[in-house]
């Protein structure tokens, strides 16, 4: 069992190989501009699960997720020969769902935001519906 400094390290490792190999080693023309986001490697470093995002519609995710399909082994082997370890982890290709998430958390704050300014709007021409205290009396004074 590895600690999680060197799983940390090799991680690392791993996204600058992937991803220096998809710039300049993986000729593919269904591959897009994909860009590796993160890496994460398993406790027993034996799996790697690489995160990407691709610039474009869905018609472009799916043809790089298949280029990225075709393109594992190879990209396996150069990280391999890399690395210099005793065994390769496996890679898999996971589309990234960060820029998603965060564009939708962006719109739901700026949503609330706009609830809040009209809720201002709204109370500084309120006014109280009834007397000051309805419960106050002249003989409490």
């Amino acid at each position: 069992m590895a600690d999680n400094a060197r799983a940390l390290r090799l991680a690392g490792t791993i996204k600058k190989i992937v991803a220096e190999a998809l710039e300049k080693e993986i000729k593919d023309p269904r591959l897009g501009f994909v860009t590796v986001t993160d890496v994460r490697v398993t406790g027993d470093l034996q799996q790697a699960s690489v995160f990407y995002t691709v610039l474009g519609g869905e018609e472009e995710r799916a043809s790089t997720a298949a280029a990225l399909a075709s393109a594992k082994g190879r990209l396996r082997s150069m990280v391999g020969a890399e690395l210099g370890i005793r065994l390769t982890p496996t890679l898999e290709f996971h589309l990234d769902a960060v820029p998603e998430t965060a564009a939708s958390l962006d719109r739901a704050l700026h949503e609330a935001h706009l609830r809040d300014q009209e809720l201002a709007r709204l109370r500084e021409n309120a006014q109280y519906a009834g007397d000051p205290d309805p419960y106050k009396h002249d003989d409490e004074e």
